[in-house]
């Protein structure tokens, strides 16, 4: 047992479920579960919060999470999901080299499990990497995302991992963050309902055979109109 009579694995389903709510590190979401729960947190205590009770004794601080987020979040205080930063349900990624894909954009993928976009940028446990084309669709990387340290900034650190892609999609990211990820050259866009990442870059596929919206348009170097990708996501 831990500070306060924090069990080993009570202290995983806070840290993991952190993860899934947006801007919220494990000390505050803990302050957030005494108030509502009471001392000690136990396995027990956590498996019995729900998305009510966590709102509640957040005040407003989760109002405006969506509930896909929550329940993600809930999964975790229950014990239904421990994602791990070596998922064995992450597909192996494919060889690329340059000129592979003509006319394809890069594009990074906020994950915390499988090969799913459902990470925030600063708690996601790792980005996924595809090369885009109208015609081809390729993951090309996985990789770990940068933790905090002594002396490192998380943020910058892990728009540095991304400064070769031109697009990068998660469930939310903080405005000074994505700040950081704008200077690294790369574009980002908010998902918040998350979806599986082939499904949403589906879409973006569509978008590239068709017209892509102007910001898309300057990253692939040439014009157009807007058009349906940002139907379902938003531009951070």
């Amino acid at each position: 047992m831990g500070a306060q009579g924090l069990s080993r694995e009570a202290a995983l389903r806070i840290g993991l479920a952190a993860r899934m709510l947006p801007d919220t590190d494990s000390a505050e979401l803990m302050q957030v579960l005494v108030q509502a729960l009471g001392l000690p947190l136990t396995e027990d205590k956590l498996a019995q919060i729900t998305v009510r009770t966590l709102r509640s004794a957040a005040d407003s601080r989760y109002g405006n999470v969506a509930m896909p987020a929550m329940k993600a979040a809930m999964d975790c205080l229950w014990g239904k999901t421990t994602p791990t930063v070596d998922d064995p349900d992450v597909p192996k990624p494919v060889p690329y080299k340059a000129g592979d894909m003509p006319g394809s954009i890069r594009v990074a993928i906020a994950s915390n499990s499988s090969e799913n976009l459902d990470g925030h940028f600063g708690s996601c446990l790792r980005f996924l990497i595809y090369q885009v084309a109208a015609d081809e669709l390729r993951l090309v990387d996985v990789r770990r995302a940068s933790t905090d340290g002594e002396g490192i900034d998380k943020n910058a650190d892990r728009a540095t991992q991304l400064d070769d892609c031109q697009l990068l999609c998660v469930v939310s990211i903080g405005g000074p963050a994505a700040a950081k990820v704008v200077k690294a050259g790369v574009h980002p866009i908010k998902y918040p309902h998350r979806g599986e990442a082939q499904a949403i870059l589906a879409d973006l596929q569509q978008v590239l055979a068709g017209s892509p919206p102007p910001w898309l348009a300057r990253i692939m170097g040439h014009r157009a109109d807007l058009e349906r990708f940002m139907a379902d996501a938003e531009e951070a």
